[in-house]
């Protein structure tokens, strides 16, 4: 493996199963892809530190990316896939987090054509620990974790939750797939050992385990 150019936050904790490291936009990734016949667990946590990702605020940001192409959410704190792969996601009125999936490379585009942003455009830097919860028993770790009423929410508005796990304040994105919930979950990479340490913990409790899986 050639040097990394960038390491995530919780690099250190990662290979706690078999597995192999691959190297990903940059970036060591610990992969561990379910076996045929291997029992999936009730509850998989999975580093996706390594995606690319965008940040971008202030007034004339809403208007830049439009112009940029990129399909900007109607209402504060909602989120929309983008055609080219990834997402973007309205962080109140005027953030925005743009994050590529393993195929596309959207993020990474706008960081360059905002080296010199326009007027009432911000670029913010992102170092975050993103990491992905998959399956039935997330309610049971969120009841843990966090006080947010999850339930309550309509996946189908696509919301985006800033609230606070463990006492870290995170940004979440509720979804399902495959039909078991699939929560995206963005903090403070400075915060990144103890929340993922600590999750890790939780998810184990639980009859999970933690999967670096390139399937995300």
């Amino acid at each position: 493996m050639t040097t990394p150019l960038r390491l995530s936050p919780v690099h250190d904790a990662l290979p706690t199963m078999p597995g192999s490291w691959r190297e990903i936009n940059g970036m060591p990734v610990w992969v561990h892809t379910l076996n045929e016949g291997e029992i999936a667990p009730r509850l998989r946590i999975s580093d996706l530190s390594f995606l690319t990702r965008f940040g971008v605020k202030g007034k004339g940001a809403a208007d830049w990316l439009r112009d940029q192409n990129i399909p900007i959410p109607d209402r504060p704190n909602t989120w929309h896939p983008i055609s080219q792969g990834g997402i973007v996601a309205r962080l109140g009125m005027s953030e925005f987090l743009i994050e590529d999936n393993l195929h596309s490379n959207i993020a990474r585009q706008l960081a360059e054509a905002c080296q010199q942003p326009p007027a009432r455009v911000y670029p913010v830097l992102r170092q975050d620990l993103a990491i992905a919860l998959y399956g039935e028993a997330i309610n049971d770790l969120m009841r843990q974790t966090c006080s947010f009423n999850f339930r309550a929410l309509s996946l189908s508005e696509r919301p985006v939750i800033l609230t606070s796990m463990i006492g870290v304040a995170v940004t979440i994105i509720p979804s399902e797939r495959d039909n078991f919930p699939f929560y995206r979950i963005w903090c403070d990479g400075t915060f990144g050992m103890y929340f993922w340490r600590t999750l890790v913990e939780i998810v184990e409790e639980l009859g999970g385990k933690g999967i670096e899986n390139d399937e995300f």
